[in-house]
């Protein structure tokens, strides 16, 4: 239907349309089937209305009826295409009733609807006005950048054209379809706050129902002004659209359009009006900008690997294991780095608070570049919980608050979704062993020397015969003191050995860490977009257990428990052995390793909210 570089237009795609109704082809059309009916002297004695089957017909010519359940019957080889319209099925029952009539003419005055969807339909072409009668024209799907308006029928009262390729409506209000009532060109690519001039009651006075939903549409004011003039809009969709993300979205037009039925397909009604009474003159100037929370509570199913590494020497290595969780996020341009910088350092530290955040970079942290998944995706920044040691339940209670301002990216990232991921940190240490102090090579000695190395002793003999006269005093002295005074002494000796150990503290050398991705998962972030203003999800990355490591950590905690010699110790032994006999059961599963998300789009639900607590 359409050349490497051809133009495929809607007259085009109309005639393939109408060559798979088949109407002029068995079980419709005229043939050998019924040739009798509509020979010449049958159709002279019916003088131009619909002949019917005559008494005489052979065998092998079918009836009308037989006729009809080919072409009604969902299991016929020649039942109506799927995306066939009540039209197309009438169209079909007329072709075999009466033929005859099926015929250009007829067609152009026949059709009131007509939908061309996904055929890559590029062009409205001037054939379109053939359609005396259209009144609705479906052109979604397709192919389609611009729209000459000269080309669409004046008796146009619905025109969709979602899923195409317009980058703006100014096209169509050169000339608009003047009764037209409803308008949508959703899922398109609308781009900024321009389009918000071509929406006014200049080009569509009678429009009742506009469907601008899934662009790219910002400044949610200047659009609301444009929309005001719209007097018969009663029915409205913006949702999808960067400027649905700001907290004051729906408030602010239910407040400015008191005509409205039905925004984003809810119901406006007379509370909801009530609740938003005033909203627009206290926040008609807001700074628009999305406010996200996202929150990580705990982690359930970690592998305690540490269960599978041998008991280390005393000199090493020393092994450690801790957990964190990333998740990526969109960042904004202007507050890139200030607010989470302070942050990075701090996080690395499992002692601080777990509401501290970090942003991580392949260039910052060259332990990310081991794993594709520990990387952030293009246009993002990479999100941590702190480090937290194993538990069979890691409690992070993780919230981060994100504000941006530039929110065309955000909803293009909301549309892909936010990975999640899992790690585990593995560091080893080495004891760093002191090195023995070598006692330097003897030298040779002259004359000299010897004479004063002759000295020297005698002077040493003399301080060691002094020492030991001060000794004897010391011991008349303890001797008078007696018991208490040894004691304190034997005290004194013990506070300064632990000073001296304090003061030689062990040195271990580092190892650059290790890391394990346990699981992965991307997260459909869509609903936000869609009017939900929480995503909450149990997110299951499978089992990275088994019932060998599970039997291996119970017996590691019975281990670390105090061990208290009583008479009830020897009868938990027996119950201590059913418990391990769990884990070797055929039937026995390991929890599978699961994290709480949670992610909440600010939005507020009344103007009192708004001002009592506004979104940070």
């Amino acid at each position: 239907m359409e050349t490497k570089q051809g133009v495929v237009t809607v007259s085009k795609a109309f005639q393939e349309h109408l060559r798979q109704l088949g109407l002029h082809e068995f079980p419709c059309g005229m043939g050998s089937w019924n040739r009798t009916r509509f020979s010449s002297q049958n159709l002279k004695s019916w003088k131009g209305s619909i002949p019917k089957i005559p008494d005489d017909v052979p065998p092998e010519e079918e009836t009308v009826d037989a006729l009809l359940r080919l072409v009604q019957s969902t299991k016929s080889p020649w039942a109506q295409p799927k995306d066939a319209t009540t039209e197309d099925q009438y169209l079909r029952e007329l072709a075999i009733h009466n033929p005859l009539i099926i015929e250009d003419d007829f067609l152009f005055s026949y059709f009131t609807s007509l939908r061309v969807v996904d055929k890559g339909v590029t062009l409205i072409d001037e054939d379109l006005l053939k359609f005396l009668k259209l009144e609705e024209l479906i052109l979604s799907a397709n192919r389609i950048k611009e729209v000459d308006p000269m080309n669409l029928p004046p008796t146009l009262k619905v025109l969709e054209l979602y899923g195409n390729e317009m980058t703006s409506i100014q096209c169509l209000c050169s000339h608009p379809p003047p009764a037209l009532q409803h308008l949508g060109v959703g899922h398109n690519r609308l781009l900024g706050y321009l389009e918000s001039h071509y929406i006014t009651a200049t080009y569509w006075p009678n429009l009742v129902s506009l469907d601008l939903g899934y662009n790219d549409l910002t400044e949610l004011r200047f659009m609301v002004a444009g929309l005001c003039t719209l007097s018969q809009l009663r029915l409205l969709v913006l949702q999808g659209n960067p400027l649905a993300l700001v907290p004051h979205y729906r408030g602010y037009i239910v407040d400015c359009l008191p005509q409205l039925y039905v925004l984003d397909d809810i119901t406006v009604s007379p509370e909801e009006r009530h609740l938003f009474q005033g909203l627009s003159c206290k926040l008609g100037l807001a700074e628009e900008k999305a406010y996200l929370t996202v929150t990580l509570k705990k982690v359930s199913g970690v592998l305690d690997s540490s269960v599978l590494d041998e008991e280390p020497a005393p000199e090493g290595p020393y092994i450690a294991y801790s957990y964190y969780v990333t998740y990526n996020f969109v960042e904004d341009e202007k507050d890139a780095g200030k607010e989470f910088a302070s942050n990075k350092d701090e996080v690395m530290k499992s002692t601080e608070s777990p509401l501290l955040s970090t942003v991580l970079s392949s260039e910052e942290n060259d332990e990310t570049e081991a794993d594709p998944r520990l990387n952030p995706a293009p246009g993002s920044v990479l999100f941590s919980t702190i480090r937290k040691p194993w538990s069979n339940v890691i409690e992070y209670n993780y919230k981060m608050k994100h504000t941006l301002k530039d929110l065309i990216p955000l909803k293009a990232f909301l549309l892909l979704g936010t990975n999640i991921t899992i790690v585990e940190e593995k560091k080893v240490s080495w004891q760093i062993l002191p090195t023995p102090v070598e006692s330097p090579p003897p030298s040779k000695k002259g004359k000299g020397e010897k004479g004063k190395k002759g000295k020297g002793k005698e002077k040493e003999k003399e301080k060691e015969k002094e020492k030991e006269k001060e000794k004897e005093k010391e011991k008349e002295k303890d001797k008078k003191k007696g018991k208490k005074g040894n004691k304190e002494k034997e005290k004194e000796t013990v506070k300064e050995k632990k000073l001296r150990k304090k003061d030689s503290p062990k040195e271990f050398r580092h190892d650059p860490p290790i890391l394990r991705v346990l699981g992965s998962q991307l997260l459909n972030l869509e609903p936000l977009l869609s009017g939900e203003i929480q995503v909450t999800s149990l997110c299951n990355f499978g089992t990275v257990r088994t019932a060998e490591t599970d039997k291996l950590t119970w017996i590691k905690n019975q281990k670390t428990k105090t061990k208290k010699k009583t008479a009830k110790r020897k009868a938990k032994e027996q119950e201590k052995k059913k418990e391990v006999s769990i884990f070797e059961a055929l039937d026995y599963q390991p929890d599978p390793l699961t994290l709480d998300f949670e992610i909440q789009l600010c939005h507020y639900k009344s103007l009192a909210e708004a001002m009592k607590s506004p979104c940070p």
